[in-house]
């Protein structure tokens, strides 16, 4: 029939009403209800290849929210860890510096700044040790500043 699974999930009651609520309500996203129902299903002591195939996921998904059912509890079994993310290159610091020279004006030959030569002035000024010219153009996509005006500066007039 199969060999006795590792990690057998026995649902406490509060956990299962919890679950039961949880797939019950419109507000669960989708991967965390997957997951519910999983255990849900795991705590009939069904067969990880039937609940994969009922929730149309892979078996090593199913024994992944098992094993982290048992051993770290609900939330973890739910809910994925928080991933490490690479630090911004450029903080709220540098961001205005940033901000700073785009309003100034462009280098003798140019008529305006390019986002590599942004980012070579970063670099220059010692601002960053490194950075791409789209980096420079995503940490400028979230100011206001409307780079195809003909004047430069900050403030519209």
């Amino acid at each position: 029939m199969g060999h006795r699974k590792q990690f057998e999930v026995h649902l406490t009651p509060e956990d299962r009403t919890t679950l039961e609520t949880m797939t019950r309500k419109g507000q669960t996203p989708a991967r965390v209800l997957t997951r519910a129902h999983a255990l849900l299903h795991a705590d009939e002591q069904k067969l990880d290849r039937e609940v994969a195939a009922a929730l149309h996921v892979s078996t090593p998904v199913v024994a992944q929210v098992r094993r982290r059912y048992v051993q770290e509890g609900l939330e973890a079994a739910l809910y994925e860890r928080p991933r490490p993310g690479v630090a911004p290159k450029l903080d709220a610091g540098n961001t205005a510096i940033l901000i700073a020279e785009t309003c100034s004006a462009a280098p003798k030959g140019r008529e305006t700044w390019t986002m590599q030569l942004l980012a070579d002035r970063l670099v220059t000024l010692g601002v960053v040790s490194s950075i791409s010219d789209e980096t420079v153009r995503r940490v400028l996509k979230k100011t206001t500043l409307n780079h195809g005006r003909k004047r430069v500066g900050a403030l519209a007039r």
